[in-house]
């Protein structure tokens, strides 16, 4: 490189990294994007209209899940729906008076519910998961994690014999080159003596992690991109608008203008892509959580009862129990019998929870969703400055690095070496 050339670069990477970037959502994928950025050299301000931390990166069940290539857009479970929604104790509910508003997305899952999508998904879904650990450590690096995470598996257990869609599962992985363990009924015990003997056998991923304390978690991450200069506005932005091309930002009483703009607002990133005038079919999968205080010690990591699709993992708050999946948009109400049923199943599941034992922290969350299962990662179809990053459902938290490692490598205009065009928004153009 001449001197010349090597003066030009330096100009020309020094005016590049003194962009001016905000992203809406402080969430796990907007502060991991902002520290992303910000060790490129970016100046980057995150807004949220609440403090970080509050809500579905507090209340998820902190796995860390590389495994997880496998979702919802599988003729099996296309088949089990209906005796899903009958049943009391089932993993899936709906509220009908969401059923109207439901209908344009439920039409694109049956579209996308063939065994070439459902590959499709489990490939791309893949190419970013075997990344997500480590886009994680490189983050962890310089963060006092103090034991809130624990490298200690994930196992999955079934009741029925004969089951496809765990025999799909397993084989799909076993494709992909997913470390999978299949346990024996002794074995499962061996891991976790705690779990009632009702299960027919089970599968250990041994390179899974999980959050002690999501939340926590989260909080030293955006502490620590406060600490080298980053900021964070407690705003609701409500309005988006551009100047020459610029995205600026506007509540009820500020105007923001910036250099480039991520939307990273999880389920409610909808009202502000519907402005960009990109009918991106986003809902949202409501989830559950409520805590046994004081039992955490009654298992060693996450378990998950796969016939029931719910799971406990052990926290700092004591166990968390977590799942179902309720189509009811983001203005219904908490779902009592939706949380009565994660307290039945854990009582059902769990030897040293009493059928009288008292629960805390009755929890709703949104997972944002696509009806391909696929997230969305990357520029707006209509607008050079603006970027995208959500719909990652309920692997939000496992996603959250490796998401925020690839937004930033398309700012900063890096290589990635992945094919990202299948989490393009213009998919659903």
């Amino acid at each position: 490189m001449s001197r010349d050339s090597y003066f030009f670069y330096l100009i020309h990477w020094s005016m590049q990294r003194k962009e001016r970037v905000a992203i809406i959502g402080a969430g796990i994928q907007g502060v991991c994007t902002a520290l992303f950025l910000q060790n490129k050299g970016f100046n980057v301000t995150l807004f949220d209209r609440d403090e970080p931390g509050n809500a579905a990166s507090y209340g998820n069940a902190g796995h860390f899940s590389p495994y997880a290539s496998l979702q919802l857009n599988r003729t099996d479970v296309l088949s089990d729906v209906p005796s899903m929604l009958l049943s009391s104790r089932g993993p899936l509910a709906l509220k009908w008076n969401y059923v109207p508003k439901m209908l344009p997305w439920f039409t694109k899952f049956i579209f996308n519910t063939t065994k070439s999508k459902m590959m499709h998904t489990a490939k791309y879904m893949h190419q970013i998961l075997n990344l997500s650990l480590n886009a994680f450590d490189e983050l962890f690096e310089d963060v006092d994690l103090d034991g809130l995470v624990v490298n200690n598996g994930i196992i999955y257990v079934w009741e029925k014999k004969g089951l496809k869609s765990r025999d799909l599962e397993i084989n799909i992985r076993k494709e992909l080159g997913i470390d999978q363990q299949i346990l024996t009924p002794k074995e499962i015990h061996d891991l976790e003596p705690n779990i009632k003997k009702f299960y027919h056998g089970g599968v250990f991923y041994k390179s899974a992690r999980h959050a002690r304390n999501p939340k926590k978690i989260l909080i030293k991450l955006f502490e620590k991109f406060i600490s080298k200069g980053g900021k964070f506005l407690k705003l609701n932005i409500n309005y988006l608008d551009f100047d020459d091309k610029k995205p600026v930002l506007r509540s009820d009483a500020q105007r923001f203008l910036y250099d480039k703009l991520i939307i990273a607002c999880g389920a409610f990133s909808k009202r502000l892509t519907d402005q960009l005038h990109e009918k991106i079919p986003l809902d949202t999968e409501r989830g559950y959580h409520v805590h046994f205080k004081n039992h955490e010690k009654l298992l060693s990591r996450p378990v998950v009862w796969s016939d029931r699709g719910f799971g406990v993992t052990p926290m700092e708050q004591g166990l968390r129990v977590v799942g179902t999946v309720e189509f009811g948009g983001l203005n219904n109400p908490l779902s009592k019998s939706r949380v009565k049923n994660l307290i039945l199943n854990a009582k059902d599941m769990i030897d040293g929870i009493s059928k009288d034992e008292d629960h805390e922290d009755e929890w709703l969350g949104f997972r944002p969703t696509l009806p391909d299962f696929l997230p969305v990662i990357g520029p707006s179809k209509n607008y050079e400055n603006v970027y995208y990053s959500f719909g990652h459902h309920h692997l939000g938290w496992t996603l959250g690095a490796i998401s925020g490692k690839i937004i930033s490598k398309m700012i900063a205009n890096e290589k990635t070496n992945l094919d990202l065009q299948p989490y393009s928004s213009v998919r659903f153009s």
